[in-house]
């Protein structure tokens, strides 16, 4: 059930709220007799009114008496950003209802001892093959090759060419000096193989149909024309794995093809090991939820999509990309996408409250010894201060609440 707090900023504490929202704006208020930026803050209220303060001052006023709530221990554990509303504001004082959200209650299931099988990572000769192929790949070089030498398959054509549709050149129809290895499969089907057995100079019309799935309505399904020209041809040439090649590859420790295939598999194994445990933890606590008992209120939910939208659109971000143009790209808008998200957020959520619940159950604690001892050493693994370390992870106490999860975790996963 929701619980409503209503409290009060009055006095000197509204008052500094105002100021600081006028400090914040004054470097662009001009006001004649004084130098832009330096008129006093009664001459600007006197001017302008202290409402156009009210927003910045309501933002303060509400980080203020927010954080006062959350310290009192008759307050309820908030489950969700709250409900605010302004009951009362002027330039006395601001009087601001806060409805919160219970955190929910959870009956846990069993949550230890769950019987689930951890499974063992293994590395095949098969995997170890594919890595050293995708190595191949990575220090390959194509050569040029005589103009008489007809094209075969894995050979690289360079090839101007051009589209049409009905007679006509199409959109996204034409390339120049366009390197295309044969059998790559990057062209529709039927281009690469009309190229086989051409050599330099030759010109050939490739007759072609585009697929019925293929993303361009105008092109989907539709025959087309290729006009195309051979103005080289190239080889790819894999390394030897020799004496030279290891030199290049500077891998501590490996100097033979039998070195290489160790350091392949322990690095494979290693993946697969973290990869299995992050599988098997999951699983557990899929266990405990689907065991538990609780309800996830519509506010925890809308505030957890909320979070993930942002993660997504910082990942975006990273990529020079907006979300706005992502949701254009895929024909949707922000709430359709905030719908997909859902499922996820309750995901997390359940995991989140689960983790609590056998906190809880099980009274684990975190001394401050074990979390300065816990900073000191990733300090030194990540060579930083202690200081700069908590700067990079946010605050101490996210660093504690993190070395409880563990705790938790340790004791779902025995």
């Amino acid at each position: 059930m929701k619980e409503s707090y209503t409290l009060k900023l009055e006095g000197k504490e509204w008052k500094d709220c105002l100021k600081e929202a006028y400090n914040k704006k004054k470097k662009d208020v001009k006001i004649d007799g004084f130098r832009k930026g330096q008129a006093p803050y009664d001459v600007y209220v006197k001017k302008h009114g202290v409402e156009t303060l009210y927003m910045d001052a309501i933002n303060m006023a509400i980080d203020i008496l927010y954080a006062k709530l959350l310290g009192d221990p008759k307050t309820i554990t908030p489950a969700a950003t709250p409900g605010i509303d302004i009951k009362n504001i002027n330039n006395d004082l601001i009087e601001i209802e806060f409805t919160l959200i219970p955190t929910p209650e959870v009956k846990l299931g069993k949550y230890k001892k769950l019987g689930i099988k951890k499974e063992l990572a293994e590395v095949t000769d098969e995997e170890i093959e594919h890595e050293l192929g995708h190595l191949k790949e990575q220090f390959v070089e194509v050569k040029s090759l005589d103009a008489k030498t007809k094209i075969k398959e894995g050979m690289v054509a360079v090839i101007d060419f051009e589209g049409f549709l009905n007679g006509t050149p199409f959109k996204g129809g034409k390339g120049e000096n366009y390197s295309l290895e044969i059998g790559s499969h990057t062209f529709i089907p039927g281009f690469e193989e009309a190229l086989v057995g051409l050599k330099a100079g030759d010109k050939k019309d490739v007759r072609v149909t585009f697929p019925e799935n293929y993303h361009s309505e105008e092109l989907k399904g539709k025959p087309v024309v290729f006009k195309v020209e051979i103005k080289e041809v190239k080889e790819r040439v894999f390394p030897e794995f020799n004496k030279e090649f290891f030199e290049d590859l500077n891998v501590g420790g490996v100097e033979s093809l039998d070195d290489l295939k160790k350091y392949i598999k322990e690095n494979l194994l290693a993946e697969k090991v973290k990869r299995e445990e992050d599988e098997y933890l999951f699983k557990c606590l899929d266990k405990v939820v689907s065991d538990a008992k609780f309800e996830i209120p519509e506010e925890m939910t809308e505030d957890e999509v909320n979070r993930l939208t942002r993660e997504f659109s910082e990942k975006l971000s990273y990529q020079g990309l907006k979300l706005e143009d992502y949701l254009k790209y895929c024909n949707t808008n922000l709430n359709d996408f905030k719908a997909t998200l859902k499922d996820e957020a309750n995901k997390r959520i359940g995991y989140r409250l689960m983790m609590d619940a056998v906190v809880e159950k099980e009274k684990l604690e975190v001394s401050d010894e074990e979390v300065e001892t816990a900073l000191e050493a990733q300090a030194k693994e990540y060579q930083m201060t202690k200081e700069d370390f908590i700067k990079e992870i946010g605050t101490k106490e996210l660093f504690k609440y993190d070395m409880l999860m563990k705790k938790a975790m340790s004791v779902i996963t025995e």
